[in-house]
């Protein structure tokens, strides 16, 4: 591909800022002490579910009868899935939500206890049905499908008394949202803007309700395609400037790619900036800038800018791109719940002041390694994984 002058430029000018794994196991066996962590309450709300997951040879066609190779029940759901993330990497995150009085209700409860998510914030209804998924794993194409249930009765926000609302924000130091449950998530929203607890969110997909917290949020977490459905941009990463413009509490949006990583637009003061870039260009530069040898997640990141995107706008800012972990076939598993535990990775790099240039590989690298095995929750790892080391020391 030929290169314009800007972007032999910007290959030319250093990169502001990266990180690359090619020091990351010169430590010893035992690695160095974890330093202590800091205060880190944080508070999500969102879906819980209990997930019934079957790994199958091939997905069966209409009519066949197929029989599973693995197969595991246990709790799911995205606000679950990554506060419980959260929690194995050290915080203490207390979650809101709905479950009946039902057996599977008791589960989703007793599992989120276990991994020490505080669930005395999750209102337990009389009577109705807790939500529960059905996830098939195709083995063949490293793919799922998942056939969900959404629990009854629904949370509306008077079931969250005004007591255990301000109980629950009391020192947070983060509040997350993954969309879902949408007018009870923006009353702890409302509450946590008074008290200037920053919020993040989890833009997966058009939801009734999530524009509202979209604009009350500091931070988003977006899936690959909901930039450019929600600001009609031509591309990923004029959609990610659009965002910028749009919402102007955002500090930063990162979008996930899977395989290909995922792309962050970190805001900063236009003030004293002079240099005005083209963000595709940006964006090329960096990817010509990015290890392709190496299997380990990386980061590489461009100067602070006047990011331009053609027929949106201009940002101060600075574009980042990080990789994902090239998972050998052999290991790959199941990579439900990915994002979600990419997203509770998120959650303590917010909480630790993690750079951002770090915090986009530490995040792959738990996703990573949380595809490692059969659903959402099995291959989460503990802040003590010595894969994680070099990351937290």
């Amino acid at each position: 591909m030929l290169l314009t002058s800007t972007q032999h430029a910007l290959l030319k000018s250093p990169v502001s800022s990266s990180f690359s794994p090619s020091c990351r196991f010169r430590m010893s066996s035992a690695g160095p002490a974890l330093p202590p962590l800091p205060d880190n309450r944080i508070v999500g709300c969102g879906s819980v579910t209990l997930d019934f997951l079957a790994a199958v040879a091939t997905y069966p066609k209409p009519d066949d009868k197929t029989r599973s190779t693995s197969s595991k029940v246990q709790g799911g759901g995205n606000a679950g899935n990554a506060l419980t993330c959260a929690s194995r990497l050290g915080l203490q995150p207390r979650l809101i939500s709905k479950v009946a009085d039902d057996s599977q209700g008791k589960g989703i409860l007793e599992e989120l206890e276990a991994d020490a998510v505080d669930s005395s914030f999750i209102v337990v209804s009389d009577g109705g049905n807790s939500p529960f998924t059905y996830i098939i794993v195709d083995d063949e194409t490293k793919t799922r499908t998942c056939i969900h249930t959404p629990g009854y009765p629904p949370m509306i926000p008077d079931d969250l008394t005004e007591s255990k609302l301000l109980a629950a924000v009391d020192g947070a130091r983060l509040v997350y949202f993954d969309g879902r449950l949408h007018d009870t998530a923006l009353v702890i929203a409302q509450e946590a803007t008074r008290r200037g607890i920053p919020i993040l969110i989890d833009a997966e997909r058009k939801r009734e309700g999530l524009d509202d917290l979209l604009g009350l949020s500091s931070y988003a977490i977006c899936s690959a395609k909901f930039p450019q459905s929600w600001t009609g941009a031509p591309s990923v990463t004029s959609a990610l400037v659009s965002m910028l413009i749009k919402l102007p509490n955002l500090k930063f949006v990162v979008v996930t790619l899977g395989e290909d990583g995922c792309i962050m637009l970190e805001r900063s003061n236009e003030n004293g900036l002079t240099e005005e870039v083209d963000v595709e260009e940006i964006l090329v530069a960096l990817k010509y800038k990015i290890d392709t040898k190496t299997t380990l997640p990386t980061c590489v990141a461009s100067s602070e800018v006047k990011l331009h995107a053609k027929g949106i706008g201009t940002v101060g800012g600075r574009l980042l791109l990080g990789t994902a972990e090239k998972i050998p076939p052999s290991e790959l598993v199941d990579s439900t719940g990915a994002g979600d535990s990419f997203i509770g990775a998120i959650l303590y790099a917010l909480c630790t002041n993690m750079p951002p240039e770090k915090m986009l590989p530490f995040a792959s690298q738990v996703a990573g390694i949380n595809c490692r095995a059969l659903g959402a929750r099995t291959g989460l790892p503990r802040r003590s994984d010595p894969r994680l080391t070099s990351f937290l020391v």
